[in-house]
Formats: structure tokens, sequence, C-alpha cells
């Protein structure tokens, strides 16, 4: 299916938009995250303004095109069909997973967070969610009192779910090895990648991590 084969193409890193930067500067930051590798991104703003949204979403929606990266809007399923984004990320407590798969058009992602909950991920999964994505897996200055989620959780869904799965959470460059190694599919980045010094760079050094993990997994399954 279409759907499966696209979910299976789901690596590397998920840049979410921080909601503090103004849509210029945005851009320009998001532009250096795409040109240093990032394959996903998610368009977060919770403000109430929703022409100003709809206008930023468009605007991100054409530049990720003009690096073969897809956007995803954050908990609207309505913003992202209005925008013709790449698909949606749904939090616990914003839709239904089943009927929001039912609207998207074929071929879009749907995304879930999951927390540190399995069972919540074997839903999500079963309710035709892409990927699922646990966390905080760091302490996070975007989420301070999230729960922490244990490296567990990539293991058993990459054993027993077989749908990609995303970190996310306090990401660095430095904390992301571990979470490659435990087996978790996207690792998606706030702070450590749109306020880094030199965004493309930093993007760059995550889809290194990438690379070096691919080769110790191929090392791996030769002995």
């Amino acid at each position: 299916m279409a759907e499966q084969a696209l979910a299976g193409a789901l690596r590397g890193l998920y840049v979410i938009t921080p909601d503090c930067l103004a849509p210029n500067v945005l851009l320009e930051r998001l532009r250096a995250a795409l040109s240093g590798g990032a394959v996903l991104v998610q368009y977060r703003d919770k403000g109430r303004d929703a022409a100003r949204r709809a206008e930023t979403a468009v605007a991100l929606r054409t530049l990720c095109r003009q690096f073969g990266a897809r956007l995803l809007i954050n908990d609207d399923l309505a913003l992202a069909l209005a925008v013709a984004a790449d698909g949606v990320h749904l939090g616990a407590s914003d839709g239904d997973l089943a009927a929001a798969r039912r609207a998207l058009p074929a071929g879009a992602l749907l995304g879930a967070s999951c927390y540190d909950d399995f069972e919540r991920a074997r839903r999500a999964a079963a309710g035709g969610a892409d990927y699922v994505a646990f966390g905080a897996m760091h302490p996070s200055s975007t989420k301070p009192l999230a729960v922490r989620a244990p490296l567990s959780l990539f293991v058993r869904c990459r054993a027993e779910l077989h749908v990609p799965a995303c970190a996310i959470g306090g990401i660095t460059v430095d904390n992301a090895p571990p979470l490659l190694a435990a087996g978790a599919d996207l690792l998606a980045v706030v702070s450590d990648v749109f306020e880094a010094p030199d965004v493309a760079s930093r993007a760059a050094a995550y889809q290194q991590l990438f690379e070096e993990n691919a080769r110790d997994l191929s090392q791996s399954a030769t002995f």
C-alpha cells in the first residue's frame, strides 16, 4: 500500500517549529535546517490568529517542497487539510486517530503522541498512525512538565508494532546516539536546531548521526 511504503521511509531529523519566532525568521531558519538534511517539519503554533497560522503554514509547505521534505501540522486536522499539508500530528486530546485517517487524503502522514505509554502506541498503530512518538526522553524546555519515557519503548515498538518510532523531548546532538541505538527512527527537535548558532550545520550533524547509525546496523547484521 502507498501509506505503508511512505511510512517505511520515515527516518531522519524531524524539526518542530518554535512559536517564538517571527514568520520571516522562522522561514530563514527552517530553510537552513532543510538544507542541512531535515526530512520532516511539524508546524506547531498554539496562537489564535487563524489567518496568520494559515499563511505561515502555506509558506512552510512551499519551502518544504523545495527541499523534498514533508510538512505536518500539529494538532489541527482542519488546517492540515486546508493548506494541503503532508499530514497531521495529534496528541492524546486532539481528535480521533481513526477519524483523522479517514479524513486525510491517500499518502498523507498521521503521527500520534504516545508519551510513555506503549499501549497507547499499540492503539495508535491500529488506528492508522504512520508513526508513534515517545517522550520526553530528556528534560525539555518546550514542555518542562512532560513525563519521561524509557528507551525500552523503542525496542518494543520495533519488535511488536513495526511502525516508525519518533523520539522527542530535550534531544541534542550529544544525547541522540543512544536513542538511535535503541531503535528510534525519527528525532524530533526544537531548540537544539532552531537556537543553534549555525542551524544548517546542526541539522547536518544529526544527519551524520543517522548515517553512522545505519553503518553500525549494517555492520552488526554481517556478524
